[in-house]
């Protein structure tokens, strides 16, 4: 996988739109009213033949027959190397280094905690790391929810990624979320390390305990429970070959073409698709009410309109594990004076932008501006 910067992107996009125009446009020079074969233009999938200055009802612009375009040049073998940086499961990219469970939990609580929440559990709009036993939790991955009480699937890193490689390379190149690539990797495998120990798991049968070491070696001795549980197969030499043998066959997905040994654009399947009809599950009792109304919400000026946020109920719901510990609490005036010193208008712009102190977007909440706002103001309320 390669990483590509914005401006190359774009340059490569100009380029290519310039070269579809030059297939595009006719030649204006001609008097006479003929079809030029060799111009043509593309819309819809369809070819439209050039007649004097026109595709169909369309204008050309003869001024861009001939254009020339520098397409650029093929990458050099160092600057493919340079673009090359994602890991691989079989340890393609993966650098030596070592880390501990006991480190990783430390590198853990300080720079990841506030997010991902303690252990892993998740919060806030972040996802969660763990939920218990990796090796039990994938079981649930064929539960359906088809009753009432039946719990559904848990998809967690230990539970449903198929390789480890991908939590390696996504630690190192993004986390922490507002500083990210500052881990060495010596820091990346203790926060590896730490994870494996919350999914509780094993490495070449040895329990990921809390005093742990974690090294290249053993890193690639990982065995993911979910390592199969994904279809085409696309890891190893031959991954692009198996995609393409899988979506050749229309069984592999539900299809069922009319000709299978032609090729085919429009009304292609067959109709073999078992229509089901959704019975809520058994469910009748619905908080809110099941309802079709389309109505506007009523908005302030509106002598109906009530307002039902809670500042202090979300203020505990998303800020107390920051703001309860290490943070400056709601209602403490000694600490939050040098921050109010810069005005409240720049502490609620830090809030809704975040900082690179370690406070996400509004505190890694979904509140709305104004929301958010109302838990600020209760925040710097002073007895």
């Amino acid at each position: 996988m390669f990483k590509l910067n914005k401006k190359s992107i774009a340059l490569a996009s100009i380029a290519t739109i310039a070269t579809i125009f030059t297939g595009c446009i006719g030649d204006a020079t001609p008097k006479e009213e003929k079809t030029v074969a060799h111009k043509a233009d593309i819309s819809g999938g369809v070819n439209y033949p050039i007649v004097g200055d026109h595709t169909g009802p369309y204008k050309v612009n003869p001024q861009i027959i001939g254009l020339k375009i520098n397409n650029g040049r093929t990458p050099t073998p160092n600057e493919l190397k340079a673009w090359n940086v994602d890991i691989m499961p079989d340890g393609t990219g993966l650098p030596e280094g070592e880390g501990s469970v006991e480190e990783g939990e430390a590198i853990y609580e300080e720079k990841c905690q506030v997010c991902h929440g303690d252990f892993g559990s998740g919060g806030g709009g972040y996802p969660a790391l763990a939920k218990g036993n990796a090796y039990e939790l994938h079981k649930t991955l064929t539960n359906q929810r088809n009753l009432p009480d039946k719990d559904g699937p848990v998809r967690v890193f230990g539970s449903y990624w198929p390789q480890a490689s991908t939590l390696w390379w996504y630690i190192r190149d993004a986390m922490p979320h507002t500083k990210s690539k500052t881990l060495s990797n010596d820091e990346v495998y203790a926060l590896v390390a730490y994870i494996l120990n919350l999914n509780e798991m094993e490495i070449d049968g040895e329990e990921v305990d809390d005093e742990y070491v974690l090294n290249r070696e053993k890193f690639l001795k990982i065995k993911m429970p979910n390592r199969d549980g994904f279809e085409p197969k696309i890891d190893g030499p031959n991954g692009l070959e198996n995609v393409r043998k899988y979506y050749a066959n229309p069984h592999n997905y539900g299809a069922k073409k009319v000709n299978p040994s032609e090729r085919c654009m429009t009304d292609c399947q067959r109709k073999t698709a078992k229509v089901v009809h959704i019975q809520n599950g058994g469910i009748s009792e619905f908080n809110p009410p099941l309802s079709v109304k389309r109505d506007l919400p009523k908005q302030e000026n509106d002598p109906a309109y009530k307002v039902t946020f809670d500042a202090q109920k979300a203020y505990k719901e998303n800020c107390t594990m920051c703001h309860g510990a290490v943070a400056p609490a709601a209602g403490d005036k000694d600490a939050w004076a040098p921050i109010l010193a810069k005005g409240r208008d720049k502490v609620y712009a830090n809030g809704l932008s975040g900082t690179d102190r370690g406070m996400p977007a509004r505190g890694g909440s979904s509140l709305s501006d104004k929301e958010f706002k109302s838990v600020v103001d209760y925040m710097l309320t002073f007895k």
